[in-house]
């Protein structure tokens, strides 16, 4: 007989992921998403008809305009428009931290509070 606990067997009590760690996992989500540093992303939760929504406010990586000027083919290379990004991401974040937690997301608010400059992105 086994120490462990049978894989098909339920066991009762309740599990239940607290606020802060939620928070934590919504900010390197969007972070490693979205390419910025997870402390730099804000994320605040509320209800939605008994879901989570999720709302972020996060700078942005965005390529030099002077760059951009010189050769429009770099904005692809940054996977998009900021708005096309942005709308990417969503779904991604959802997906991603639904998985990781096990909570049900209704939705994905993005609030972009800033730029910065990113070298990189790829020519395509």
């Amino acid at each position: 007989m086994s120490g462990g606990t049978d894989a098909g067997r339920s066991l009762t009590g309740h599990t239940r992921v607290s606020t802060q760690a939620l928070t934590s996992t919504a900010q390197g989500v969007a972070g490693e998403v979205l390419g910025v540093a997870p402390e730099l992303v804000r994320a605040a939760w509320r209800d939605d008809n008994g879901s989570l929504a999720l709302a972020l406010s996060l700078p942005l990586g965005i390529p030099a305009l002077d760059r951009v000027v010189a050769d429009p083919r770099l904005v692809a290379g940054f996977d998009g428009t900021v708005r096309e990004r942005l709308q990417a991401a969503k779904g991604r974040i959802l997906d991603r931290i639904a998985q990781l937690s096990g909570s049900a997301l209704s939705r994905v608010d993005i609030r972009v509070t800033g730029v910065r400059i990113r070298e990189g992105g790829r020519v395509r």
